[in-house]
């Protein structure tokens, strides 16, 4: 699995957020997603969602997943 892979996943599951996802070796990623849907969301269920969008190539074919998952106040905000 590569960038593009996790961020059409990312895309499919939240239509209208800003996604960016990135990997120098396709075995470690970073993901940033801006969602108004995390709104009221905890740490956690904000990472199950993303967790679940990706689907079982987490523990796999992904090694290792940071993430960093906003809404557009906290993004606005820094």
């Amino acid at each position: 699995m590569d960038s593009n892979a996790i961020q059409q996943r990312l895309i499919e599951h939240f239509p209208n957020a800003r996604i960016i996802v990135s990997s120098e070796d396709n075995v470690h990623f970073s993901a940033k997603v801006v969602d108004a849907g995390f709104e009221g969301l905890s740490r956690v269920a904000r990472h199950r969602l993303i967790h679940d969008a990706i689907g079982a190539a987490v523990g796999r074919e992904i090694h290792a997943l940071s993430l960093q998952l906003l809404t557009p106040e906290q993004d606005a905000n820094g």
